[in-house]
């Protein structure tokens, strides 16, 4: 994410109520650190999150992350060290005496700054559990004021990972003030049900990620552990500060800055999440709502009702549908959408949500110098060299055409787009999925580009029931996002997506401190 995209993500975070920000990796890169130092200066008061930035146990990188977090009313440092045996051997290869004392001078320095450093033991769940457990007494008596334990590779079972907390628990008992956190990751499909384990052992911070993003399978699911305590507190005895009505917008912000896409059938937040389609659970819903639905949609920010949208609704309905679904848009921006929304009603009967959602994601907030696609045409087929003819508006106002040929119809267009706008960056990714049902589907398309000059990515996103418009169009977004980077340089240094994973301290006993 761009630092832009990063800083809207923070802020939806704090609307969200976590605990903790971990707003990046500062010795990363100096745009990760510039990003944890805008993150931190627009946290600064005393009601915001926690803003933690990550570091090695090395001098250099405390000190690095110190310097990025200075600006935050409540700054932390994460300090982590593997401790696994494999990672003694292969990666670190030095001693266990070493890696304690290393692991306690890193603290201690940390610790001489801020008041708050949390320590992980990366790879923890296969560590030596005494030698494990050494290292935190170490860390405790060096000024540690959270030890996270984490299962980086997924490795971990429930009732392992359960029986591992509470012995981390009993060690930290001995400390007063010292706080327990799960950091788990989602290799096998394990990452929440290891989470909540570990609440019911005792811990008291859960570290997770907004729709579960993260390294590999991904990590811990903010939205699914948030509603498993909110709705089973008969179970676990704990309650979060999380305001859950804020769950959909805080996903639908991420997805869209991300460019990673929320399955339909992902739990709380997927778009099926509370659909029901069986004959015998509607008929049930019909009678009594709780048949079927565990949580009420409006508890997460879903609107349980829908109104129906067409080519006869006024901007009143379409901003307020909006408004319901989390997107309050500038007026000029609320425009661009009600101006595509008419076009998408003319070729579809119904506009659902989830084609607002869309829409709505794809108002980017253009600058005066950004391009624009005003026509396109294309002529492919089975017997035809495919070419494509392009009309952009320019930066200046005045109209470009340019005509390219292809390996298919979307390759023509991004060549005629370079043939305006010049060859300058290289296509990464590109992602197109349905957004909708049924064969006048509206077609979603994200890019990535990467700069040829800076290196720097960036995400475009195009929408239409015609795909081939819907590329060209994300592709002008993501050449206009690289431009807009450019400009902002070197303040706002597009970094690699490890820069902005966010860990969020959900899981809190009523009273407790996080």
């Amino acid at each position: 994410m761009t630092l832009t995209e990063k800083l809207e993500v923070a802020r939806q975070l704090a609307r969200l109520g976590v605990d903790v920000i971990e707003a990046g990796f500062p010795a990363a890169s100096p745009g990760d650190a510039d990003a944890v130092r805008a993150i931190a200066a627009e946290l600064a008061r005393d009601d915001a999150p926690i803003v933690c930035g990550l570091a090695r146990a090395t001098v250099s990188d405390v000190e690095t992350c110190l310097a990025a977090i200075a600006p935050a009313a409540r700054p932390r440092v994460h300090v982590f060290l593997a401790t696994s045996n494999i990672h003694l051997e292969h990666k670190l290869r030095c001693t266990r005496e070493e890696l304690i004392a290393r692991a306690r001078d890193a603290v201690m320095l940390a610790r001489s700054a801020v008041a708050d450093v949390e320590f992980s033991p990366e790879d923890a769940t296969r560590s030596d559990r005494a030698f494990l457990l050494d290292v935190l007494a170490a860390v405790i008596e060096a000024g540690a004021t959270t030890l996270n334990i984490a299962d980086t590779v997924g490795y971990a079972t429930p009732a392992e990972y359960e029986a591992l907390i509470a012995r981390v628990c009993a060690l930290a008992a001995r400390a007063p003030g010292v706080v327990v956190s799960t950091h788990c990751h989602d290799d096998l499909g394990l990452a929440v049900a290891n989470s909540l384990a570990g609440v019911r052992a005792g811990a008291r911070q859960v570290e997770c990620t907004i729709n579960g993003i993260g390294e590999r399978a991904g990590n811990a699911s903010l939205e699914e552990i948030v509603m498993a305590l909110e709705t089973r507190r008969d179970h676990f005895g704990v309650s979060t500060r999380i305001d859950t009505r804020e769950l959909m917008r805080s996903s639908r912000v991420v997805s869209s800055c991300t460019g990673s896409y929320v399955a339909a059938n992902k739990a709380i937040v997927g778009a099926n999440a509370f659909a029901h389609e069986a004959g015998i659970h509607q008929d049930g819903m019909l009678k009594h709502a709780s048949t079927y639905e565990i949580i009420a949609p409006e508890t997460v920010g879903a609107d349980g009702s829908q109104l129906v949208l067409g080519k006869h609704s006024g901007r009143h309905a379409l901003r307020r549908r909006l408004a319901s679904l989390g997107y309050e848009l500038e007026d000029d921006r609320f425009l661009e959408v009600f101006a595509r929304f008419k076009e998408l009603a003319d070729r579809k009967k119904v506009v659902n949500e989830r084609d607002l959602a869309v829409l709505a994601a794809g108002a980017q907030e253009h600058t005066p110098a950004s391009w624009m696609l005003r026509q396109l045409q294309v002529a492919s087929g089975t017997h035809l060299i495919p070419t494509a003819t392009v009309e952009l508006r320019a930066p200046d106002g005045a109209t470009r055409i340019a005509s390219a040929t292809g390996t298919g119809p979307v390759d023509a267009a991004c060549r005629a787009v370079n043939a305006i706008v010049g060859d300058v960056a290289e296509l990464q990714g590109f992602t197109i999925r349905n957004v909708s049902e049924g064969l006048d589907a509206m077609g979603e398309v994200t890019v990535r580009v990467r700069d040829f000059h800076t290196g720097a990515t960036c995400v475009g996103h195009g929408a239409h029931t015609d795909v081939v418009t819907a590329s060209t169009e994300a592709y002008v977004d993501a050449l206009n996002a690289l431009a807009y980077a450019r400009r902002r340089r070197p303040a706002e240094t597009p970094a690699t997506s490890l820069s902005f994973t966010f860990a969020a301290a959900g899981a809190v006993a009523p009273g407790a401190q996080a």
